[in-house]
């Protein structure tokens, strides 16, 4: 369910964004006529788009464990960049509107920030082979502590049919979107070990 919803998330924010980029092109470019049309007929587009991603979002929020700084930023410019965007448009203000759209494409901009630090573990530095400490430290942010989390497309490991030692070669050489965990052999052990005691089948 949590994948289906990550997915839900990510097709409503780029349809959102670019909603909000044509809408600011056509308004730049002064074309009233053409934004009048194009604003009527995705009215309702725009509705359900809007609802899907914050509906989605504030769910996917709270499958984390800790709410990266990163994060808070992205989420204050992202709300900001709406009260923006309702007026600029509505007064047919430029500035605003171009302000709106350089907000929303900044929070995105940090959402890859964001990303990128997951994929280079750049999160709690391991000195024991405890699986769990692992697990929390590495895997937690996409899989959540029950393993359903499913962020960035990770899998489900509460129902995963995987061995212990396929666990372990996907930890150690990434899979899909998720990328090989910089851990040793021993931590890789660790961690799929406590997959396999703690998270599956919850």
């Amino acid at each position: 369910m949590s994948e289906a919803i990550s997915l839900t998330h990510r097709i409503s924010v780029t349809l959102f964004f670019l909603i909000y980029v044509v809408k600011t092109v056509l308004l730049l470019s002064n074309r009233a006529d053409l934004l009048q049309k194009f604003t009527k007929s995705t009215k309702v587009i725009e509705m359900i788009v809007s609802a899907l991603f914050l509906i989605t979002g504030v769910y996917l929020m709270t499958l984390l464990p800790k709410i990266p700084n990163l994060l808070w930023i992205k989420i204050i410019l992202v709300l900001a960049s709406i009260p923006v965007a309702i007026i600029g448009f509505k007064k047919q203000n430029k500035i605003l509107a171009a302000l709106s759209l350089l907000m929303i494409t900044g929070s995105y901009g940090l959402a890859e920030v964001q990303k990128k630090k997951r994929e280079k573990g750049e999160t709690v530095a391991v000195n024991n082979v405890n699986g769990k400490e692992i697990y929390d430290a590495k895997c937690v942010l996409c899989h959540g502590s029950d393993g359903k989390a499913g962020l960035s497309g990770a899998s489900d490991l509460s129902v995963t049919q995987l061995t212990t030692d396929s666990i372990k070669l996907i930890i150690q050489n990434g899979r899909r979107t998720m990328v090989k965990v910089d851990i040793t052999d021993e931590q890789a052990t660790a961690v799929a070990a406590y997959v396999e005691s703690s998270v599956k089948g919850k």
